[in-house]
């Protein structure tokens, strides 16, 4: 019984996606947008609970190498609620760079609410004005927008 579960699943989750079939090829087309989307919540539910977790409160934290901010894993990690290494650094606001997954995300961004909740690597880093390089998902996503604002 339990092994016709596990598949019965897997074939919902398939046919529950929006995925449209190519019938030439038979090759599946997703929507990036609703991948970058989905990642993009999944992304701000972690960085939430990352930022509410303290699991080394001693030491304000943070769990790896050289962390500030709070609720940071990995190193080298600014802001809050980054996982990963490299995240969250030398931004101009406490809005900016937070949330983040992976690694280099979220980094010398100048303005407010600049590379949040990205998921991957090289997303959201280096962005001016407000509110650029968001919710990205994968890598290079969200870089270098509104540097004439600086």
């Amino acid at each position: 019984m339990k092994r016709c579960v596990i598949p019965a699943l897997c074939l919902g989750l398939l046919s529950a996606t929006a995925a449209k079939a190519d019938t030439t090829t038979g090759r599946q087309a997703f929507s990036m947008s609703r991948v970058q989307q989905t990642a993009g919540q999944y992304g701000q539910h972690i960085g939430s609970n990352v930022r509410g977790m303290d699991p080394l409160s001693s030491l304000g934290g943070n769990v790896g190498y050289k962390n500030t901010g709070s609720g940071n894993i990995g190193a080298f990690n600014s802001g809050s609620g980054n996982v990963g290494a490299f995240n969250g650094n030398d931004n101009t606001s406490a809005t900016s760079g937070n949330h983040n997954i992976g690694a280099f995300n979220g980094n010398g961004n100048t303005g407010e609410y600049d590379g949040n909740t990205n998921v991957g690597a090289f997303n959201g880093n280096y962005n001016g004005g407000s509110f650029n390089g968001n919710g990205n998902a994968g890598a290079f996503n969200g870089n270098f927008n509104g540097r004439g604002n600086r």
